[in-house]
């Protein structure tokens, strides 16, 4: 038996069919309509809530594609920073723990697997004081990113003077070398990050002639690395990663390695490496 379909069914269908060749051709106009759908409301009008909306958008993000949120996240607080500082009495240079404490308002809404960590210092400075305003922003064990945004404050007012972000994935510490006989301001930073069997130590020295900071020295992806820091020199205790593998799996102890570096007018330099007592 012969069907016939009506004119009216025919339009109605080539319609539908027109429609999900287009889609199919044009797919940009598909994903352009799901995104609009997915619109973010507005963040809210407060720091810690504005960081926590930002924030909760790293959740999932591979560290390498994370600096469109990262470097907004950034701009906040930095900003902030600077203009809480310069909102001191003139005579009213804060500590590092009221630094510490004000950095950790910002990030209170954050909430696990999100966490932020402060790390902050507060150093006189040519009649003036340095401030070291850093953080460790971090979405998982592994991805983790390090702001340092150093501040100099001077006769009632407070600019940036330096930003660097260290390396990712580790945490944030500072260290403090007697000034080199120029006068420049030198501090060490170092943290570790997660390694298959043991930790990894990197450290890094800074200096800030009053205009530029800039990196003058640095030792990265120390295996099982720990530092010891002292006026003029830093110790450095490390294992090598293929010995530790091998004597391990035969039930022996491992060497242990010591290098000194000492304090020059260009920064830090190896005086002795030699094995120590595991």
């Amino acid at each position: 038996m012969t069907r016939f379909i009506s004119r009216r069914s025919f339009v109605s269908g080539s319609g539908a069919l027109l429609a999900a060749f287009a889609i199919a051709l044009c797919p940009g106009a598909a994903q352009a309509a799901k995104k609009k759908r997915k619109t973010l409301p507005a963040p809210p009008a407060d720091l810690p809530g504005h960081v926590n909306y930002l924030a909760r958008q790293l959740l999932g993000v591979p560290l390498d594609e994370s600096d469109p949120i990262t470097s907004q996240i950034q701009k906040l607080v930095v900003d902030h920073c600077e203009e809480w500082l310069g909102s001191r009495a003139a005579n009213d240079t804060p500590s590092d723990v009221r630094v510490r404490r004000e950095l950790e308002r910002v990030f209170a809404q954050l909430d696990y697997p999100l966490y932020a960590w402060a790390a902050t210092f507060a150093q006189p400075w040519k009649a003036g004081a340095l401030i070291g305003a850093g953080y460790t922003l971090g979405w998982s064990d592994y991805d983790r990113v390090n702001v340092v945004a150093l501040f100099e404050t001077r006769q009632g007012k407070t600019r940036l003077a330096g930003l660097t972000h260290f390396v990712p994935h580790t945490d944030l510490h500072y260290e403090f070398l007697a000034p080199p006989p120029g006068g420049d301001f030198w501090f060490l930073v170092y943290g570790t990050r997660l390694g298959k069997s043991q930790p990894r130590l990197t450290a890094m020295l800074y200096s800030f002639d009053g205009h530029n900071l800039s990196a003058l020295w640095e030792l990265r992806d120390v295996y099982d690395g720990k530092i010891s820091v002292g006026r003029n020199s830093i110790a450095i205790r490390y294992l090598k990663e293929d010995e530790y593998i091998r004597e391990t799996a035969h039930g022996r102890k491992p060497p242990r390695y010591e290098s000194i570096y000492a304090a020059t007018p260009q920064g830090l330099e190896l005086q002795s490496d030699h094995t120590i007592p595991f």
